[in-house]
């Protein structure tokens, strides 16, 4: 007994719209059913079309489908990649082969279903993957702002001359030690600073000059007094006295 294909058919479409019942929409039924069922993503949102994936399946019975393939088309895809529609339409027409014999609408909407859950979930998960990739690069990058140049004694060693010499800090320890070994008549003639030392302390100590009264015999004898470079380095004020 040959089989109706017809009526199966009928019977199938009949089916399908029980189960996607207000989604399917039949297109045609001469010669034969064309209808489509729509699939998406859970993340899918038609008004924002911006996360998950959609498409429309469009199939169309044959004369002696189920024993031969339906036809199967793709329509408004949504967020697909260039190669989604190809690759979909190979998974279908596979598992079309493995069900030939059997009403299989179902269980290529079905199959078609979870490949678009499966290409999101991929997607997702790369697009988190370059997120925190581009976060380290930033991290990284601010990390070696703070970082700076790492420091060794060579580096520090000359960082710390150039710093000196920049500052003046070396011309005034070369001043502090040349002075060390000066006498107190080369002291006064290096640093004019101590000359007036005695009026800034009367000046700071709030006493008027007019008032300074200064005993001229104190300097009387000055000529005859020995300034050669050979001062006595030992001699310290008031032993003389004590000798007394």
């Amino acid at each position: 007994m040959s089989r109706n294909y017809k009526e199966d058919q009928s019977s199938e479409v009949e089916a399908l719209d029980s189960i996607y019942c207000g989604e399917m929409e039949i297109l045609a039924t001469e010669p034969f059913h064309k209808f489509q069922i729509p699939i998406a993503t859970e993340e899918y949102n038609a008004e924002e079309n911006e996360n998950g994936l959609s498409c429309k399946l469009v199939f169309t019975y044959t004369a002696t489908y189920p024993d031969a393939a339906p036809l199967v088309e793709i329509e408004e895809a949504e967020n697909f990649e260039d190669t989604f529609e190809t690759r979909l339409l190979e998974h279908l027409r596979l598992t079309i082969e493995e069900n030939l014999g059997m009403e299989m609408i179902f269980s290529l909407v079905s199959s078609a279903q979870e490949w678009l859950n499966q290409r999101w979930d991929e997607h997702t998960t790369q697009a988190e993957e370059t997120r925190v990739l581009k976060l380290r690069e930033v991290e990284e990058e601010e990390r070696k702002k703070f970082e700076g140049t790492r420091v060794s004694v060579e580096t520090f060693m000359k960082w710390k001359l150039d710093f000196e010499e920049s500052t003046g800090i070396a011309a005034k320890r070369e001043k502090i030690n040349d002075c060390k070994k000066q006498t107190g008549r080369e002291l006064f003639m290096c640093d004019n600073t101590l000359n007036d030392s005695d009026i800034k302390f009367l000046l700071e100590a709030g006493e008027n000059l007019e008032n300074v009264k200064i005993d001229e015999t104190l300097f009387q004898d000055i000529g005859e007094l020995d300034l050669d470079d050979d001062d006595d380095e030992d001699w310290v004020p008031g032993a003389d006295d004590d000798d007394d």
